[in-house]
């Protein structure tokens, strides 16, 4: 009685269990391949909801139906002119055929290893061919927005025959044949970030040092024209404000002379011994100080008038 009850109790546990392991829920994000000793059985299953596999000997194998972010490792690639950077890229990839995917890789671990060895062969490939200028700038990139002043930078600009835009679907078509071969499209390559190496970080240090220097010394060198500039044009206008100055006071002095001569004239005319005296008697104040000796003729104005003076007698 004991031991058909445990039959009963184990027997009813592996029917529980296979009722249970028959059953499988694919959500909408997934796409569910069924396989029988390592093969798959019938087509893949794309639509969500409930299905049915035979216990025990099927198995269910999940698939991501999304798009996938693949991030690799900064690389350090020279340049076709020379020059080591540092690429940073990322991309983006969906499984097309999980059939084909699940015989060729069968993870997303897999597959990331693959994409990051043909992705960067492929980003080396095109960085080695081309110049940092069609790296850094799209195809549609305008003057206005370029920062540097020099000539040579401003020329090669101007002779962008791929871009970063392009650069990354070019990638993206290198790559793309062969994903497909493991049922994966690549969609998207996305250069994240790109950075000059430390030795050239350096020598760009020193240049754009130079450069900012350069306009510095430009800018001093046009504020010292504007300043002469300035400063000739107010001693211009000084000496224009100073010789009219001048002109008007010698105007001035010219009718006041002519008047004072015309009052002297006048007053010549209306008694000439008298002025001649008052003349005299003013020169007396200019030359006599008071330690002043005077040697004068006996012809001369200044001894008549004082020989002719009615002086007491000590």
């Amino acid at each position: 009685m004991k031991t058909s009850a445990i039959f009963f109790v184990v027997g009813l546990f592996f029917i529980l269990f296979a009722a249970y392991d028959s059953f499988f829920i694919v959500k909408e994000t997934q796409v569910a391949i069924v396989t029988q000793f390592g093969r798959p059985v019938g087509s893949s299953i794309l639509k969500p909801g409930l299905n049915f596999k035979l216990p025990y000997v099927q198995k269910v194998n999940y698939f991501e139906k999304r798009y996938i972010q693949w991030d690799g490792d900064p690389n350090e690639i020279p340049t076709s002119d020379k020059t080591f950077i540092w690429v940073d890229a990322s991309a983006r990839w969906v499984i097309r055929d999980p059939l084909l995917f699940m015989q060729r890789l069968g993870s997303e671990a897999r597959a990331n290893l693959v994409l990051n060895n043909l992705i960067n062969g492929a980003l080396r490939d095109l960085v080695t061919k081309n110049k940092l200028i069609e790296i850094l700038l799209s195809s549609d990139w305008k003057e206005e927005y370029l920062q540097t002043t020099e000539k040579a930078r401003l020329q090669e600009s101007r002779n962008i025959k791929v871009g970063r835009d392009q650069f990354s679907n070019l990638i993206v078509e290198n790559t793309k044949e062969e994903m497909a071969k493991n049922g994966i499209e690549v969609t998207s390559v996305l250069v994240k970030r790109l950075n000059y190496t430390e030795k050239v970080l350096e020598r760009v240090y020193e240049r754009m040092i130079s450069e900012r220097k350069r306009i510095a010394a430009e800018l001093r060198s046009e504020g010292e024209g504007l300043k002469s500039e300035i400063i000739g044009r107010m001693n211009k206008d000084l000496n224009e404000i100073q010789s009219e100055a001048m002109k008007k006071a010698e105007i001035i002095k010219g009718k006041a002379d002519a008047k004072a001569i015309a009052i002297n004239g006048a007053a010549f005319q209306q008694d000439p011994e008298f002025y001649r005296f008052w003349v005299t008697l003013r020169s007396y104040k200019t030359i006599l100080g008071a330690n002043t000796s005077l040697v004068i003729g006996l012809d001369s104005d200044l001894y008549r008038y004082l020989n002719s003076a009615k002086t007491p007698v000590p």
